[in-house]
């Protein structure tokens, strides 16, 4: 079988609160390096640079994160980028690249700001949901969970569908621990990885079954849209009467031909500062470093500086950051909290 080639849909949104003071709405998380040398945008787009499994990717981002696309594009120079005129939430992003591409083009869908360890196993789950979408399938990432985490969604999984994947019995929003720990010891839900595959022609089927007006004004806003040197500009007023909704609510949730293929691929949304703790590498006392610092007698500690020098002693399950004149320490539960925090929410 010859696998079906796929068009990368990269989105860039968002601004990365929970990532404060390191992410910040002038410079959000995926244009960030806070894994390796390559920011999280970067990284998405080298995991889809392989011209013979994939087409120059569609970008959809925001106008105050167009300047750090363009210059983070050296992945993917052929890209197309369309410029959303204000952000309506995932499903009317992937609409709008999906009414700029042909019916029989297959969109990965994909985050700009998730950490994949294991490139080779997301490159397989891939090309089976590739596989998956050309039969009809609208196909979600399953990530088999290795604990109750309550901060991600989940995917009730049913009976095996062949070419590697499960029909998807129900869509769970984040539950609270209790109920977490019910899925995960049940072994039949898996994390929701936010990444999705679908052909064109079947996205667009089901918007217009189940969201028709936001089809309408995504078809009205591109056929009205201009060109600005490269970026697509979809017209604004059509636009602004989307009602904003992810992709999950309005799609995947309803439709009957949803599936997901299971993968190990080392992945983290990168969701908060202990989740980068946890994807970071770490020494024999579990703590990492970035910047300029000195640990005594500390274990399980991240520190991340740009520059003033970090001294901690005795210290345990704690994270140090500091940026510039903002200094954040958090115990790891915390974590969480940052967001709410008045210097991340007026960044």
């Amino acid at each position: 079988m010859v696998d079906a080639r796929l068009t990368p849909v990269i989105l860039c949104g968002g601004s990365g609160t929970r990532l404060w003071p390191r992410s910040r709405t002038s410079k959000a998380k995926p244009f960030l390096p806070l894994i390796t040398q390559e920011t999280l945008f970067e990284q998405a787009l080298l995991r889809c640079s392989d011209p013979n499994r994939f087409d120059p990717p569609v970008i959809v981002t925001g106008a105050r994160h167009l300047p750090h696309v363009e210059a983070q594009l050296w992945a993917a120079p052929n890209a197309q980028i369309i410029v959303e005129p204000e952000a309506k939430n995932t499903a009317a992003a992937i609409a709008l690249a999906a009414m700029r591409l042909p019916e029989d083009a297959v969109m990965l869908v994909c985050p700009s700001d998730h950490h994949i360890g294991n490139r080779d196993a997301f490159t397989e789950a891939a090309s089976s949901a590739a596989q998956l979408a050309v039969e009809g399938w609208l196909v979600c990432f399953g990530v088999q969970p290795s604990g109750p985490e309550t901060g991600f969604g989940y995917v009730h999984v049913g009976r095996e569908i062949g070419g590697g994947g499960f029909q998807v019995l129900k869509f769970v929003e984040k539950p609270d621990l209790l109920r977490a720990r019910g899925y995960v010891a049940s072994g039949e839900y898996w994390w929701n990885g936010g990444i999705f595959a679908f052909s064109v022609r079947q996205f667009l089927a089901e918007l217009r079954e189940h969201r028709a007006p936001m089809l309408a004004y995504v078809a009205e806003a591109v056929e009205n849209g201009c060109f600005a040197d490269r970026s697509f500009l979809p017209e604004a007023k059509s636009f602004a009467r989307i009602a904003a909704e992810s992709v999950d609510h309005a799609v995947m949730e309803n439709t009957r031909n949803a599936a997901v293929v299971p993968t190990q691929m080392e992945w983290s949304d990168i969701g908060n500062w202990r989740a980068l703790y946890a994807a970071r590498e770490r020494n024999a006392d579990g703590n990492t470093v970035h910047g300029p610092a000195e640990l005594v007698g500390c274990s399980n500690v991240l520190v991340d500086t740009d520059g003033p020098r970090v001294h901690a002693i005795g210290l345990e399950d704690l994270i140090i950051v500091v940026d510039g004149e903002d200094v954040l320490i958090t115990s790891a539960a915390g974590a969480q909290l940052v967001g709410k925090l008045t210097g991340a929410v007026n960044q």
